[in-house]
């Protein structure tokens, strides 16, 4: 058989693909089909401690360990009356820039108090640029069941240790051995 033009060995290969099943994943509309591996890392959270206090004390660490500058952060004073977080101060202003966040991570190896984490959520995609510029309100963790919105006091009989090394719980009282250890 004489040679075949590669247009013809073009066109079969068309030809051949137009019958085999289309593979298209339905992106938009089947999120959950495809979730994102357990290690992904996505936008980033503002935590929180059982009670609802932030996690964040403002103290800048993860602003100056971003090598991109993507984030800005403007630490206050808390007040007797009401407070944001357990510690002496709190992250008055908190803003992540998308547009430069590079998901490095860095920032929260940073973190003295694991107030900043990595979640699944990937669309940070947007039609505006302002958009992408998220603010505290915007990165703050949901508030979940017997949690109160700051500021509020500490729970009663516990301490700002006990709030670090995790002994207060949700429903607004220090675990047991939270009030013998803070007397030690």
């Amino acid at each position: 058989m004489p040679d075949v033009p590669p247009v013809v060995k073009g066109f079969s290969t068309t030809f051949a693909t137009m019958f085999r099943k289309v593979v298209t994943e339905q992106y938009p509309e089947e999120k959950d089909k495809f979730p994102p591996k357990p290690r992904y890392h996505g936008r980033h959270q503002l935590n929180r401690h059982p009670d609802g206090l932030e996690k964040c004390i403002g103290c800048e660490l993860c602003a100056w360990a971003c090598p991109a500058d993507a984030i800005f952060v403007q630490g206050a004073d808390n007040e007797s009356g009401g407070r944001f977080s357990p510690g002496e101060r709190y992250g008055r202003v908190y803003q992540i820039n998308y547009l430069r966040c590079i998901g490095c991570g860095l920032c929260i190896e940073a973190c003295p108090t694991r107030a900043l984490t990595m979640i699944h959520e990937f669309e940070l995609a947007d039609d505006s640029r302002q958009k992408l510029i998220y603010e505290k309100q915007d990165l703050l963790g949901p508030l979940l069941p017997g949690m109160v919105n700051p500021p509020h006091d500490m729970v009663d009989g516990a301490t700002e240790k006990d709030y670090y090394q995790g002994r207060v719980t949700g429903a607004g009282e220090p675990l047991k051995d939270a009030v013998e250890g803070s007397a030690t």
